[in-house]
């Protein structure tokens, strides 16, 4: 029994740090979800998808992944992550204004949440092989193009908040892959013309009714300005100490909409105020800075990119929720990993950082003055 233990522990690598930082957000979103009073329909569900999402996370961590730097073992997996995304635009069920799920038995499914950890792969794929000659433009278009085609198709559900995470994964990716500062412009330059494009042919009239809350975002707070102003309010009203846990007035009252999966870091600093807030960011601070450590000891430029773009994922999904919490960027509907309710981006997070566990067995510490200048140009 001892003896079997051992074996199964030896043949795991889990960064128990990583792991501990993302109990405390867990259970922080638990508690600003639950009701207290009656059955919490979140709480109940959300417990049930952690389990699963840890589980899954420790099989993944056991598999050995360099299965993935065979070219075709990736194409498949984008291949069925695109056939997802169709999927949804075909049969998916409508949800606020949004087709962005499939439904099986009662669970719905957000392929889109998926379609991120695959973009990370084909891209980490793509960029370990031309890493060198990622200076040519030609590099920069072709990445470009394995990421618009799921962007468009998000965006057209419509998911604007994830199709803008799908875009910052590729930027992310592309820039920490040594793209030339002549290019970066080039970048830049794109994503204005999508943004254009999106906003004559794919935006919705409430969308772009968000996106202009934003920069007036007092000119109709009780219409299109509601969700960002109340929003703004809980999180000033939790002032340094907060109101308590359960005596947050504009979560538990409903002033304060989607309280559980869209605004949780409103509620959340409504009821732990300041100090709160400091421990949220510290927490996140410590999942990215072992995640980008276990990148940089990767085996090979794979594992690498694979570990720095799951950083991206996760500081993407931070920013932009925490932004349009306290009003400083639009309403996009994008949760903030590990606090809110959702199973798909929360199974979609452990999947990442158990497959980073699992390529962690087989790590290679390289000096760091080789990994910046490989990835990052020399100093």
């Amino acid at each position: 029994m001892t003896m079997n233990l051992r074996s199964i522990l030896g043949r795991v690598s889990i960064d128990w740090i990583l792991v501990s930082a993302t109990i405390p957000l867990l259970l922080a979103g638990l508690l600003t979800m639950n009701s207290f009073t009656v059955d919490s329909y979140y709480f109940d569900r959300q417990v049930f998808w952690i389990i699963v999402s840890f589980a899954i996370f420790f099989i993944f961590s056991f598999v050995d992944w360099r299965f993935l730097r065979r070219t075709e073992a990736v194409v498949i997996f984008y291949v069925l992550g695109l056939v997802g995304l169709v999927g949804v635009a075909l049969f998916g069920q409508v949800s606020r204004n949004v087709q962005s799920a499939l439904s099986f038995a009662g669970v719905s499914i957000q392929t889109s949440e998926f379609m991120k950890l695959l973009l990370i792969i084909i891209l980490a794929k793509y960029f370990s092989r031309r890493h060198i000659e990622i200076a040519r433009v030609q590099h920069v278009v072709i990445s470009g193009l394995y990421a618009f085609v799921p962007f468009v198709l998000v965006a057209l559900q419509p998911d604007f908040g994830s199709a803008m995470v799908i875009f910052f994964i590729w930027l992310g990716m592309t820039m920490v892959s040594g793209i030339s500062k002549k290019h970066l412009a080039l970048v830049f330059l794109v994503g204005t013309l999508a943004f254009s494009g999106l906003w004559i042919f794919a935006f919705a009239d409430y969308q772009k009714d968000r996106i202009k809350t934003f920069i007036h975002p007092l000119a109709d707070i009780q219409g299109a300005g509601y969700n960002a102003f109340q929003s703004t309010v809980a999180v000033g009203s939790g002032q340094i100490l907060g109101k308590g846990v359960g005596y947050g007035s504009q979560s538990r009252l409903n002033f304060l909409p989607e309280h559980q999966t869209d605004f949780i870091f409103a509620a959340f600093a409504e009821e732990w105020g300041f100090i709160g807030v400091l421990l949220v960011f510290l927490l996140f601070g410590i999942i990215i800075w072992r995640i980008v450590l276990v990148a940089l000891n990767g085996a090979t430029n794979f594992e690498v990119l694979f570990g720095l773009g799951l950083s991206i994922l996760l500081m993407s999904h931070f920013i932009i929720h925490v932004g349009m919490n306290i009003g400083l960027l639009p309403v996009t509907g994008l949760p903030v990993s590990f606090m809110s309710y959702g199973g798909s981006h929360l199974l979609t997070v452990f999947m990442g950082l158990g497959m980073l566990m699992g390529m962690r067995k087989y790590s290679n510490v390289f000096h760091r003055d080789d990994i910046h200048n490989e990835f990052l140009g020399p100093k």
